[in-house]
């Protein structure tokens, strides 16, 4: 019998004071049995990041064809397609040609850099694709705080992300910054 995947709540409450944007997210997050918390909880950050009313999870693990995360506009057109770990670089070059905009959010300590000095060469004249490097300290923390429900304030301000759980003070305020690897030309 196979495993079925964890159903997360998550509320964000966003305040992006870079982009002018402020809303509040019901978001409900299926976690494949072979996910781990750091993962999905990478893929909120991506949310929250990126946060609009046309942004969804895509089914991630399970579909080799969509990605973690996009936003369609009304025609069906994919204007962003993020992904998070360290994803395959045909896979990224195929979503460079069915997107606007890719955006990659890279985890997982040292690996990022042995990853990214095999796929940074072959990825560079993707001119529509951004990757981001988190740190493993702070993407680690962020796990710790993964609940079947959650309620966070996530303040955005000068590329910054700072989550503090709205319900609960038993965790400080968590900032996350993004280090770039690859900057999109039009980002």
């Amino acid at each position: 019998m196979a495993l079925k995947a964890t159903i997360c709540k998550a509320n964000l409450r966003i305040a992006d004071i870079d982009r002018g944007y402020y809303a509040d997210h019901a978001l409900t997050l299926a976690r494949h049995p072979s996910e781990t918390d750091e993962r999905m909880m990478v893929r909120l950050l991506a949310f929250a990041f990126h946060a609009t009313q046309a942004l969804r999870f895509g089914a991630g693990l399970s579909t080799d064809d969509e990605p973690d995360v996009w936003c369609k506009d009304l025609t069906g057109t994919i204007e962003q397609w993020i992904e998070v770990g360290l994803p395959d670089e045909r896979r990224l070059r195929r979503a460079c040609g069915r997107a606007q905009s890719v955006i990659v959010y890279a985890y997982g300590g040292h690996t990022v850099g042995l990853w990214w000095k095999q796929v940074g060469k072959l990825l560079s004249k993707q001119h529509n694709l951004s990757v981001y490097q988190l740190d493993a300290t702070q993407t680690r923390a962020l796990a710790a705080q993964a609940d079947r429900t959650m309620q966070f304030d996530c303040n955005l301000q000068d590329g910054v992300l700072t989550l503090s759980q709205s319900a609960l003070a038993q965790h400080d305020p968590l900032p996350i910054e993004r280090q770039v690897l690859q900057r999109a030309e039009r980002d």
